[in-house]
């Protein structure tokens, strides 16, 4: 892995310094052919925290993921994993690398394998598959893919071909690939999107398990699966933090009710 570029000492570190967080997003602006889908947004998430992101279409959710990841670069602004390290001078790769994952609201597993031999592609960091997939699990590997099996409810499901789970199971086993990559900060975009009840309520208590241990920020438009998970809820419009706090607070707020709740 290339050396990770720390921050610029020289530069003043403003919120960074007094706070131990995650991830930090500061005044960053993005404009497409004039459009500013980021207007000076700032946005701190803390280490462990489970943030909801949540706002209208066109509110700027995915380009803030986008410059997350790398995917996409800011106009203006920092953005920084930890105090000192600059994502802003890595690559897509690079990010991915440091422990930051993202996942997209399509599974993009590989259905014609079963659930096992995704998960093992997701273990292994040969990305070739069928090298991957002769090369023998130490017992550890054996371990942390068992976990992720059981975490993810699919352990009674590991020699199923992937295409044959339902669209919540799938989803499921896109999240446990993710976490054999072991992400310090994981990025999910509308997980719930398409899922039964059941699936909903399953994958909220999936995602509260994983916060903790790491960071997790979930984009969503389900209401009702935002206030079963929601400990804090940043509410975007224009580009902008339109308002940050409780489900309570967020809820009771006129502006945002305005603008998203009173759809």
């Amino acid at each position: 892995m290339p050396p990770v570029p720390a921050a610029d000492p020289t530069q003043p570190r403003s919120e960074r310094e007094s706070h131990r967080g995650a991830l930090f997003v500061e005044n960053v602006s993005v404009s497409f052919d004039g459009f500013k889908a980021l207007n000076d947004l700032t946005l701190y998430v803390d280490h462990g925290e489970l943030r909801c992101l949540i706002g209208p279409n066109g509110a700027g959710k995915t380009t803030l993921m986008d410059v997350i990841t790398g995917k996409t670069r800011p106009d203006t602004g920092q953005v920084f994993f930890g105090d000192r390290v600059d994502l802003l001078r890595l690559s897509e790769a690079q990010i991915a690398e440091i422990g930051i994952g993202r996942k997209f609201q399509k599974p993009t597993v590989f259905e014609r394998l079963s659930v096992r031999e995704n998960l093992v592609l997701a273990l292994k960091q040969d990305r070739r598959v069928r090298a991957t997939l002769r090369a023998r699990l130490t017992g550890a590997e054996r371990d942390r893919m068992d976990e992720a099996a059981v975490l993810i409810g699919l352990a009674d499901a590991r020699d199923r071909p992937a295409g044959a789970l339902s669209h919540g199971q799938k989803q499921w086993l896109e999240i446990g690939m993710l976490l054999l990559q072991e992400p310090h900060l994981m990025l999910i975009d509308e997980p719930v999107a398409g899922m039964t009840r059941g699936e909903i309520e399953r994958t909220a208590e999936l995602l509260q398990a994983l916060a903790g241990q790491r960071s997790v920020v979930v984009v969503e438009h389900d209401m009702e699966f935002v206030r079963s998970i929601a400990r804090r809820v940043t509410v975007l419009h224009q580009g902008r933090v339109l308002a940050e706090g409780s489900m309570a607070q967020i809820q009771s707020d006129p502006r945002v009710i305005e603008v998203y709740l009173g759809e």
